[in-house]
């Protein structure tokens, strides 16, 4: 009896092709050929799932953003059932910066997508979206907050949650490169989340396997 294939399972064994050469080298020079060979299947299989190279990247792209959102939320769900608002934009945050090897290898990958990022209209769109849709998560918590009383009412949500979120993204290229470590990182904005919220923060206790709190 033939086996039957897992075209999920295919799709994320080429994907991880795509990640792993473009930590290695970048993506400018990546031939279908290449990423069929560090796949270890054909180049008509690879093809057969994803079409063309533009194709291709944009599907390996989209297969890392679900793992980065589905992980994200796993994350948070280990903050607890009441962790607090402070406490769940921390964590939104957080997930910008390479605090562990999971989240550096993905911030490697994006930084390797980044010329394509300027150069192709559909990457460019996944690009483009992508902050906003933070910047509007961290915003909505913040009102939260100041609905609640932990953040004043004077403080402009939007902007401040822009200001959050570029702020971590900055961050994320400097641990990158070494000219911060991810300790200082997360003290900077535990230092800014203290200028917003204006209630005591205690962290929650860290999980063996969640990387720093």
């Amino acid at each position: 009896m033939p086996r039957q294939v897992d075209h999920d399972q295919r799709r994320r064994q080429i994907a991880e092709a795509v990640w792993r050469l473009a930590t290695r080298g970048g993506l400018e020079d990546v031939t279908l050929r290449q990423v069929a060979a560090e796949a270890e299947v054909s180049a008509r299989l690879l093809q057969y799932y994803f079409g063309t190279r533009e194709h291709l990247l944009l599907g390996a792209l989209e297969i890392l953003n679900d793992d980065a959102e589905r992980r994200a939320r796993e994350r948070l769900a280990q903050l607890g059932e009441a962790p607090g608002t402070r406490a769940i934009v921390r964590g939104v945050l957080f997930e910008l910066l390479p605090l562990d090897e999971e989240r550096r290898s993905r911030h490697l990958v994006y930084t390797a997508y980044f010329v394509r990022f300027l150069t192709d209209p559909a990457l460019a769109t996944v690009a483009r979206d992508a902050p906003r849709a933070l910047e509007n998560l961290v915003a909505g918590l913040l009102v939260q907050g100041q609905e609640s009383g932990q953040v004043p009412q004077n403080l402009d949500a939007a902007a401040e949650a822009a200001f959050l979120v570029a702020g971590a993204e900055g961050l994320q290229s400097s641990v990158l490169l070494q000219q911060r470590s991810a300790e200082d990182a997360i003290a900077m904005i535990d230092h800014q989340l203290a200028r917003v919220f204006t209630t005591p923060f205690e962290p929650p206790p860290a999980s063996p396997a969640a990387g720093p709190a």
